[in-house]
């Protein structure tokens, strides 16, 4: 037998060994003090969780830098004491800022990852960087993590010349867990961004998120844990509000309002939420990023609200991302018969009931109301959507979805049909398999509404082309990734009342292929590969047949760097056909003729540099042909971090569409200035320009943001529309708002 037969036995059976080693928990002997130190008894006794490995770049090399975890628990609390060694010294650590929820990637950090029922499925997350800010989420899908759930804990972090040490203190109540368990599935991760190594306690291969919770191991405590009994918070707020519309050279309406709602949460069992809100208030989520708008279909903006946001792998996540049957963000949206412009419409409450029930179940319910406004011929509309989730074959799991827009308070006789209701139901089967190596989704939607055409069965009408169906699927290899993907969408289909679906009546067929090398040896290069990618889109036509009306077929190479950078470049090659007139600047200029087709081709490329450097940019563009003329698009981000207190940013898009005549041409340009600061990690300021010529609007909206108390906030918000050139200000609004956290 080789001498290289045995080394490679001898690392699988190492491998084995390791795997079977869980970390034993003891309960702490001695009181913790929170203090970063880790001089206590309890941490100088405890098992500890060493030997890392990398994920990213050599997922077969031990980590560069060690890292040491150990645990300990009492009554109320989880206990977790990390230190994090550091060889260089002399280089800084990386941080975007000293906010809270910061992004993974852009910081050194260390973070648990927690998985109390052991279906590899759902969890939560706990990371704290060298700077002691603080992030926290739910994981998701096996991997993804929703960085916008809060809850209560503490931590706290000590910077010493080789190392960073903290002691992270969470408490039972911040997250749900079997009654009685006595272990849970954990992992470790650390971001070494200084030496640009993901590294992790048990090995995530380099092909996955190192978030994945396929390969978390077994965690066992001494005694069972103790049952957390209720929990049940109650986050009760006060706002105030000034808005002034204005026109170019005219005083509008002016408007001072007061509001008080509160948001709860229960506990009602070990493993199921209730989430309350009464009269909520948003006027603190940060303004949408614009975009040049070139599509000839409505332009998906994902939800910001954080009722809505929070256990999103329930309620917002069925179907693609072009085709959501439920989607929250148009809650709230109304049409007033007064003025003819689409308003927002206040939410009166909404409930939210999320959770296990039992081994292999999951629920979710959600319930809002909007207000009923005649004097502006508002109807208010009560949203209903509910989910039973079943888990099979280990990670995959079965859901069945029913989602209900019903018009409540108005007149039924003056309600239109539209308007009564939308109903919807499916089905969504989603795979994960044990090793990662397999996912996806198969889903069926059938939609019911009154004013559809077709036939009354039982009082109901049934339309045969209400429906929509979808399959996707994922291979993920260390150097192959393979996607298929297809769906339907009926002409009837109609529900962008309730969800989203920006294109109605076709076939999409979309096979993807990327290829991943890792280099050996190479100072500068981590790995390299090819990727393709192609969309075919067949549409119906009014005889059901179905055509080819867009072929997008895209080719490139991509490169990734140690210092972090990355590029690529590549060949498109599109070809669209036009079913109906369309103005490809998006203006009023004279329209292309429906029945005629176009095919295209250019280049399209990619680069961000080390993002590891204060200095940063990131470029993306394309040039070459564009229906029948040419565009040259460009988008930009250009940032400086004065780390780590926070960073100055542009964001620039800029599109040269060149049409023949009598054709109009067009040159798009917006442009963006941010400024983040965070005085302290409580104290954060946050301003954004955002200049669109394409809409003619200047918008401005700074925010200000005092965490006094933990997950309690203090907000106050300025956002002002202007016309551009002149500057004349179209509207502006001010909002200060308060909220405090108690657990009762």
């Amino acid at each position: 037998m080789s001498q290289r037969v045995l080394v490679l036995i001898g690392l699988c059976l190492s491998s084995l060994l390791l795997r079977a080693q869980t970390l034993q928990v003891s309960p702490a002997d001695s009181s913790i003090q929170l203090d970063g130190l880790l001089t206590e008894r309890t941490w100088q006794t405890a098992k500890v969780a060493t030997n890392f490995i990398q994920n990213f770049p050599n997922d077969t090399a031990r980590a560069y830098n060690p890292t040491e975890v150990r645990l300990t628990y009492d009554a109320q609390h989880l206990y977790v004491a990390v230190i994090c060694y550091d060889k260089n010294p002399e280089r800084r650590y990386t941080a975007s800022s000293l906010k809270r929820d910061f992004e993974w990637d852009q910081n050194d950090n260390f973070t648990v990852y927690l998985d109390p029922f052991g279906d590899r499925i759902n969890g939560f997350t706990f990371n704290v960087t060298p700077y002691g800010v603080e992030r926290e989420g739910q994981l998701f899908n096996g991997e993804r993590v929703a960085s916008e759930w809060d809850n209560k804990w503490r931590s706290a972090v000590r910077v010493f010349n080789d190392r960073y040490q903290a002691e992270l203190v969470i408490p039972f109540k911040s997250f749900r867990y079997r009654k009685g368990t006595s272990w849970f599935l954990m992992n470790f991760a650390r971001h070494d961004l200084k030496n640009n190594q993901r590294t992790s306690w048990r090995r995530v291969p380099v092909a996955y998120r190192i978030s994945a919770l396929a390969f978390a191991d077994t965690v066992r405590f001494e005694t069972p844990l103790p049952d957390p009994g209720p929990n049940i918070s109650l986050i009760p707020y006060v706002a105030a509000r000034y808005s002034d519309n204005l026109g170019e050279g005219s005083m509008g309406a002016r408007t001072v309002a007061g509001g008080v709602g509160f948001d709860a949460k229960f506990g009602l069992t070990p493993s199921l939420n209730l989430d309350l809100t009464v009269n909520p208030d948003f006027s603190n989520v940060e303004a949408d990023q614009q975009v040049t708008n070139l599509s000839r279909f409505e332009i998906f903006y994902p939800e910001r609200r954080q009722f809505f946001i929070e256990n999103q792998d329930l309620f917002a996540n069925f179907g693609f991302e072009q085709n959501r049957p439920f989607f929250s963000r148009r809650i709230g949206i109304s049409y007033d018969t007064t003025t003819g412009v689409i308003v927002q419409n206040p939410l009166l409450y909404g409930a939210r009931l999320s959770g296990k029930v039992g081994k292999d179940w999951r629920v979710g319910l959600l319930n809002t109301q909007t207000a009923n406004r005649p004097e502006r011929g508002i109807t208010g509309q009560n949203y209903t959507m509910a989910v039973v989730q079943r888990q099979l074959f280990g990670r995959s799991n079965l859901s069945g979805i029913f989602v209900n827009r019903q018009g409540v308070g108005g007149s039924r006789s003056n309600v239109p049909d539209s308007l009564r209701y939308t109903r919807l139901a499916g089905l969504e089967y989603n795979l994960q398999t044990a090793d990662n190596r397999w996912s996806g989704k198969l889903f069926y939607t059938r939609a019911f509404r009154p004013d559809q055409p077709g036939e009354r069965r039982n009082g109901v009408t049934i339309d045969k082309d209400a429906y929509t169906h979808g399959l996707n699927l994922v291979y993920t290899s260390r150097n192959l990734t393979a996607t298929w993907t297809q769906e339907y969408v009926g002409r009837q289909y109609q529900i962008n009342d309730i969800g989203f679906v920006n294109r109605r009546g076709y076939w999409r067929f979309t096979p993807e292929l990327s290829g991943t090398f890792y280099t050996k040896g190479s100072r500068a290069v981590v790995s390299h590969g090819p990727f393709t990618d192609l969309m075919l889109i067949r549409t119906l036509t009014p005889s059901g047949v179905a055509r080819l009306t867009d072929r997008e077929w895209n080719i490139g190479y991509n490169v990734q760097f140690r210092s972090t950078a990355e590029g690529g470049l590549g060949y498109y090659n599109h070809y669209t056909y036009l079913f109906f007139p369309y103005d490809p600047t998006n203006s009023d200029g004279r329209e292309l003729a429906e029945d005629t087709g176009y095919n295209i081709r250019g280049l399209f490329g990619f680069y961000n540099s080390d993002r590891r450097k204060l200095f940063n940019v990131s470029l993306e563009g394309w040039s070459g042909g564009y229906f029948n003329g040419k565009n040259t698009s460009l988008t930009a981000q250009v940032q400086y971090r004065f780390q780590p207190y926070g960073s100055l940013s542009v964001y620039s898009e800029f599109n040269a569409i060149r049409l023949p005549e009598p054709y109009k041409s067009a040159t798009y340009l917006l442009i963006g200035p941010r400024l983040d600061l965070t005085f302290t990690r409580k104290l954060f300021w946050t301003t954004t320009v955002q200049v669109n010529n394409q809409t003619a609007n200047t918008l401005l909206n700074t925010r200000l943001q005092w965490r006094y108390a933990p997950v309690s906030d203090l907000f106050v918000v300025y956002q002002e529309n202007y016309f551009p050139g002149s500057l004349t200000s179209k509207n502006r609004a001010l909002v200060i708002k308060l909220s405090y956290w108690f657990n009762v």
